[in-house]
């Protein structure tokens, strides 16, 4: 097989998680149901770059998840992800759109009940969009667009690892492997609260990671923090959200009143 650039889209998800380390669906812990929140992206030096918003709501026996940001500069970052929660965490269906300036063209989407996908996708912003479809079978621990659910029931201390799809245009279903990596502390009306940090590595098998890691060009690691307790709290994400892509960091927010 011949080896070629990957390129990586990540569901903040997405923008935005009690197993060992092992490649299997992960059980439910915390029901999911309706939710809404809104996000600011931040580049590293603090300034904001996009603004959007995460919702899910039940649709008959599934739950839709939906990540929304609007850039700054006209781009858009559209992610969906449709799940079942019966004793475990079940992707059922994804669409993924992105385009404007700050990042390659993807569109994508998949569903388990058809088998079938259609990608049109960009290696790199400004380059040639390829386009492919057809069959696509999904691993029972495939997980696009579904860090923050994962996230929340991973036990503390607890590791796992999973499978998520990239296309160029075809699919790819690599590794993601997850481990907390330590504590940190943030603050609430000058409350002192502990937040978890999870660690992602993203690993592609076989030879075409080893010739993307001799290049340069192996997926980037990517930082989840959740606020500890019993029902876990997503406060900021970091990461790359494209193969040699900025870090940029993904924040809950409220809103603004006007003067």
């Amino acid at each position: 097989m011949n080896a070629k650039p990957v390129s990586l889209f990540v569901v903040v998800a997405a923008l935005f998680w009690s197993c060992a380390a092992g490649a299997a669906p992960i059980r439910v812990r915390l029901i999911e149901g309706n939710f809404r929140g809104f996000l600011v992206l931040r580049a590293l030096d603090g300034a904001a770059i996009a603004y959007g918003e995460v919702s899910q709501k039940p649709t008959g026996n599934l739950i839709e998840c939906r990540t929304i940001l609007r850039f700054k500069d006209g781009s858009l970052y559209d992610e969906s992800a449709t799940f079942s929660q019966k004793g475990v965490f079940r992707l059922e269906g994804y669409r993924l759109v992105q385009h404007g300036s700050s990042f390659p063209t993807l569109e994508v989407s998949f569903d388990r009940k058809s088998g079938q996908y259609k990608a049109r996708s960009q290696a790199e912003k400004d380059g040639k969009e390829k386009t492919a479809g057809g069959k696509f079978v999904m691993p029972d621990d495939l997980y696009n667009g579904m860090a923050l659910m994962l996230l929340k029931n991973l036990p503390g201390g607890a590791g796992a690892t999973v499978h998520m799809a990239v296309f160029t245009p075809e699919p790819r279903v690599i590794e993601m492997e997850w481990s907390w990596e330590g504590e940190d502390q943030v603050l609430l009306g000058g409350r002192a609260m502990k937040t978890m940090r999870s660690l992602v590595k993203l690993k592609i098998g076989g030879l075409t990671g080893v010739i993307a890691s001799l290049i340069g060009k192996s997926p980037p690691d990517l930082r989840y923090w959740l606020v500890a307790g019993d029902v876990p709290a997503f406060v900021r994400f970091e990461g790359a959200m494209f193969l040699n892509g900025p870090v940029w960091r993904l924040e809950m927010t409220t809103v603004e009143w006007p003067r």
